[in-house]
C-alpha cells in the first residue's frame, strides 16, 4: 500500500526519526516488565502462594488496565501517541521497580505483599495506556512511510521481551537483588524512553497524517477488500451516516470478533509470561537457572514470526496469515501440554510464539482501520478486551492446576487458538 504524506508537510528525514522513535517505544515495553517475568517463581515463594492464589496475584497487572476503560484513547487524542507512550513508560518503570522492592526483604510481612499488588496495578493501568500510544504512533508512522510496519514493531516488542528475560535470567543467576535488578532496569529503559520522545510525532502531526488522502494506485493485499484505511478527519466523531446506534453496531459487530482473534495471541504470551517459568521448574523438573527459558524461546521465535509478518502479509493476506498462525498456535501449545521433558516443552513454545506472531498486529490494524469510532478508540477498545482475558486466565489456569495439574491446566490455550483459526475471517478488510 502506499500513502501520500504530502498533506502532512513531513520530510523524509523527519518521518525516519519517528520511525526509529517508535521503534524504541516498542522494544522498551517489551523489556521492561519481562525483566520480572523470571523471577516470578522467586516471588510465588517469597509470598508463600499456590498456584491459584499466584494467578490471583498476577493478575492486579491486566485489572488494573481493565479498569480504566477507554482512558488511553482519551489521554492520545488531548496530548499525542508520543507523550502518553514517553513519559507513561518513565511511570511504568518505576511501578516495576516498586513491585520488585514489595517482593524483597519482609516480603513475608503482608505488607510486601500489598506493595506488589498496588505497584502490579498501577503498572497496569500504565501500560494500557503506553501500549495503546505507542500503537497509535505505529499507525501513523506507517502511513507516513506508505507501507506496512506493523508486524516489525511488534517484532521490536518480541526482542525487547528476549532482552528483558534475559536480563531477568542473568540477574537471577548472579544473585542480584530482585529490587536492586528492576531499579537498574527501570532507570535504563526510562532513559531510552525519554530519549525516543524527542523525535516521535506530535499531535498536530499525527492529526495531518489521519486525513490524508489515499494515492489513486493504492491496492490492497491479498485477502483484503480495500486500502489500508479509509481517510476519516481526526476530528470527527463518526464518519458521515454513522451515529450512535452505528458505532454500536461497528463495536459488536465487527470490533468484539476482532478481539476474539488478538485474545488468542495473547494467551499465548500470557502463559508464556505468568506460567511457563513455573511450569518448566514445577512440572518439568528443569533447573531453576533454566526457568526462563519458555519465554525467551516463545519471544525470540515470535520476533522471527514478526519480522517476517509484514511480507507475509503482503503476498497472502491478514486472513490466511493469521490462520496459518492460530492453527501453529495450537500445535505449539499441546506440544507443551504433551511434552515429556523441558527440552520438548521449550520447542513448543517456541511453536507457539511463531504461529501467534501476527495475531496481535492483525488485530490492531484491523479495529484502526474500522469507520464509526473515534481516532484510538478501536485500538483502545481491543486492548481493553484483551486485558479481560488476562484477568481470567492465570486464575483459571490457577485453579484448574490446583485441582488437576499444571500441565492439564494449559489445555484451554490450544483449545481457543483453533476458535481463531475458524474466526480468522474476521480480519479481512471491509469497504
Amino acid at each position: 500500500m502506499a500513502l501520500s504524506t504530502a498533506g502532512a508537510g513531513l520530510a523524509p528525514a523527519r518521518v525516519r526519526r519517528a520511525r526509529i522513535a517508535v521503534s524504541a517505544f516498542f522494544l522498551t515495553n517489551g523489556a521492561l516488565y519481562a525483566n520480572l517475568l523470571p523471577r516470578f517463581p522467586e516471588v510465588k515463594d517469597a509470598f508463600g502462594l499456590s498456584n491459584t492464589l499466584y494467578g490471583l496475584a498476577v493478575v492486579a497487572f491486566p485489572l488494573g488496565a481493565i479498569l480504566i476503560g477507554a482512558l488511553p484513547a482519551r489521554a492520545i487524542r488531548r496530548f499525542g501517541s508520543g507523550p502518553v507512550a514517553g513519559l507513561g513508560t518513565v511511570l511504568l518503570c518505576a511501578c516495576v521497580a516498586a513491585a520488585g522492592a514489595g517482593a524483597g526483604p519482609g516480603a513475608g510481612t503482608g505488607i510486601g505483599l500489598g506493595v506488589f499488588l498496588v505497584a502490579m496495578f498501577l503498572g497496569g493501568a500504565l501500560d494500557a495506556h503506553v501500549d495503546t500510544a505507542q500503537n497509535a504512533q505505529g499507525m501513523d508512522v506507517q502511513r507516513a512511510r506508505g507501507r506496512s510496519i506493523i508486524n516489525s514493531l511488534h517484532a521490536l516488542w518480541s526482542l525487547g521481551a528476549v532482552a528483558g528475560g534475559l536480563m531477568g535470567t542473568a540477574a537471577l543467576v548472579l544473585g542480584v537483588p530482585l529490587a536492586w535488578h528492576l531499579l537498574g532496569s527501570g532507570l535504563l529503559w526510562s532513559a531510552v524512553a525519554l530519549v525516543a520522545l524527542r523525535s516521535a510525532l506530535t499531535r498536530a502531526e499525527g492529526t495531518a497524517l489521519r486525513t490524508v488522502e489515499p494515492d489513486a494506485t493504492t491496492t490492497a493485499a491479498p485477502g483484503d477488500s480495500r486500502p489500508a484505511r479509509d481517510p476519516v478527519p481526526a476530528g470527527d466523531p463518526v464518519p458521515a451516516g454513522a451515529g450512535r446506534g452505528g458505532a454500536g453496531r461497528v463495536v459488536v459487530g465487527h470490533l468484539l470478533p476482532v478481539a476474539v482473534i488478538a485474545i488468542a495471541g495473547v494467551m499465548i504470551e500470557d502463559v508464556g509470561a505468568n506460567w511457563s517459568a513455573v511450569y518448566l521448574t514445577a512440572e518439568l523438573r528443569a533447573p531453576l537457572a533454566a526457568a526462563g527459558l519458555g519465554l525467551v524461546a516463545m519471544m525470540a521465535a515470535q520476533f522471527v514470526g514478526r519480522m517476517l509478518g509484514d511480507p507475509m502479509t503482503d503476498r497472502w493476506g491478514r486472513v490466511a496469515v493469521a490462520r496459518a498462525g492460530a492453527a501453529l498456535s495450537a500445535a505449539g501449545m499441546l506440544l507443551v501440554v504433551l511434552a515429556p521433558g523441558p527440552a520438548a516443552a521449550v520447542a513448543g513454545f517456541a511453536l507457539a510464539g511463531f504461529g501467534c506472531a501476527t495475531l496481535v498486529p492483525a488485530a490492531y490494524h484491523a479495529a484502526d482501520d474500522l469507520p464509526g469510532l473515534k481516532p484510538g478508540t478501536g485500538l483502545a477498545l481491543v486492548s481493553w478486551l484483551m486485558r479481560i482475558s488476562f484477568l481470567s486466565l492465570s486464575p483459571a489456569v490457577g485453579a484448574l492446576s490446583d485441582a488437576a495439574g499444571l500441565r492439564w491446566a494449559l489445555v484451554v490455550v490450544p483449545v481457543f487458538a483453533l476458535v481463531a483459526v475458524l474466526m480468522a475471517g474476521v480480519l479481512r478488510a471491509r469497504p
